[in-house]
């Protein structure tokens, strides 16, 4: 047995009740229970105490309860001097039921703390403290001595024995908890890669048909404009110069979601900014900064421009006010216009509208929420996601 074998404390997951399981947790308190109500009733039932000793044993009783618990606590916190003092204090208790002619409580209390201290001490303090609680119990043990040496034998050996399983338990947990760990990294790695994959194909078939679109759309709008002014030809024109901011809207659509499926997302407060830098907007943040979700991320993002582009259809030149608020356990986002609309532009309340019921799909699917309707001023539009 190495040095360290003798110095180092029992594993928490040895020690913690919480990594046991509910059987073996519940079959150990039944035990307990059933002994110590049997050993009660046998020792305050047999007429030789008072009713006012009773009271004062059940109290002793409940100290030493107490005092348990408390060295559970100190040695899984692996506090040796607070373990050892309530050690002690149990021992005394022992004494002292011992001396009250409370017997078989003394001898319990004594090979608890015997087998306990070997179960929970490092060996360097959990043999002495044995010893000692083994040997007031064979001082007070009146049966004879072959009885009490196998009695001690057999209580250390006891004690060694919860001791080891308790740290193969511990093991076992350790192994499980790795394994866990390795098999949801492999995961996280394999969904990286799939990512990776997507992000690779939008690149070269989206990205890159967006690109030439743009390329052929500065041409043809290049050629419209030489050729002589007219109705037609400014019609023609302001189709390709539309159908040119879309499709550069587009490429940078895909650029961003290319970003997000590598893991690449600027912070959120930076796009709200960016989106709204050619209009009449406000950002403001609220709330201690953290870094979000990929899905939370995405959602927030979404819904700001969708919020963005009714208010571009429905109130052209109206004010916004755009609030994101970090909260303990999601974030927030309050998109809010100051109105303008024209007869007939406006959205409904219930949002009946696509964007809308795309907006409130994709907050559902994260478990978040999503309001819409009309304002003080004008429309507002209200996202709430855990993040």
């Amino acid at each position: 047995m190495t040095s360290s074998a003798w110095t180092s404390w029992p594993s928490r997951e040895a020690l913690a009740r919480e990594f046991r399981t509910r059987a073996r947790t519940g079959i150990a308190w039944s035990v307990r229970a059933a002994l110590l109500t049997l050993m009660l009733w046998g020792t305050f039932t047999g007429g030789l105490f008072g009713p006012w000793e009773i009271v004062v044993g059940l109290a002793g009783v409940l100290v030493c309860a107490l005092l348990a618990i408390a060295f559970f606590r100190t040695s899984l916190e692996n506090r040796l001097w607070p373990s050892l003092g309530l050690l002690g204090l149990l021992m005394l208790a022992a004494f002292g039921a011992g001396q009250a002619g409370a017997s078989v409580p003394a001898a319990v209390l004594w090979c608890g703390c015997a087998v306990t201290a070997l179960e929970r001490l490092p060996l360097s303090a959990g043999v002495p403290a044995t010893a000692v609680a083994l040997g007031a119990y064979a001082v007070v043990d009146t049966s004879d001595w072959v009885t009490t040496a196998v009695t001690t034998a057999g209580l250390c050996l006891a004690g060694y024995v919860l001791r080891l399983d308790a740290e193969a338990r511990g093991n076992a947990q350790r192994l499980l908890a790795q394994e866990r760990a390795a098999r949801v990294a492999e995961a996280e790695t394999a969904a990286l890669d799939e990512r990776s994959r997507i992000a690779r194909e939008i690149h070269d078939v989206l990205a890159h048909s967006l690109s030439a679109q743009l390329v052929h759309l500065e041409a043809a709008r290049l050629l419209i404009e030489r050729e002589p002014a007219g109705e037609f030809r400014d019609q023609v024109l302001q189709r390709v110069v539309a159908a040119r901011s879309m499709a550069r809207e587009g490429l940078a659509e895909t650029r961003q979601a290319l970003s997000a499926l590598r893991g690449e997302v600027s912070p959120v407060e930076d796009f709200l900014r960016q989106l709204v830098t050619a209009e009449p907007a406000e950002v403001r943040v609220e709330g201690e900064r953290r870094a979000l979700t990929a899905q939370a991320s995405q959602a927030v993002r979404r819904v700001a421009q969708e919020a963005l582009t009714n208010v571009r259809k429905h109130a052209p030149g109206a004010r916004v006010l755009i609030r994101l608020e970090y909260q303990s356990d999601g974030v927030v986002l309050e998109v809010k216009d100051s109105g303008g609309r024209g007869p007939g532009g406006e959205l409904a309340g219930s949002g009946s509208g696509y964007g809308l019921l795309g907006m409130r799909e994709r907050a559902e699917l994260l478990g978040g929420t999503l309001e819409a309707g009309p304002g003080e001023e004008g429309f507002v539009v209200s996202l709430r996601v855990p993040a």
